[in-house]
């Protein structure tokens, strides 16, 4: 997890806190500032998930194993008989 991916999240939660207070107190302005931290927070995250997923090396096909060799082999033998 890197930095972004905590941040984002940490910011998401604070924000839903906020919102939620704000809920309770009947304070919109609290609202809208904790609506727009837990939005600014998932971006955030995301943005952090985006850059893992961009700095991992690209995924190689499994190679060939005895089992797959034999298979073919099982099946070239009945072709030809």
């Amino acid at each position: 997890m890197n930095k972004d991916r905590v941040e984002g999240k940490v910011k998401d939660v604070a924000g839903r806190v906020e919102r939620q207070a704000g809920e309770w107190t009947n304070d919109p302005e609290k609202q809208v500032k904790g609506a727009a931290k837990q939005a600014e927070g998932k971006v955030q995250n995301a943005w952090g998930k985006a850059k893992a997923a961009a700095s991992k090396p690209p995924q190689r096909a499994p190679q060939d194993t005895d089992a797959d060799k034999e298979a073919e082999e099982s099946a070239e033998a009945r072709r030809k008989a």
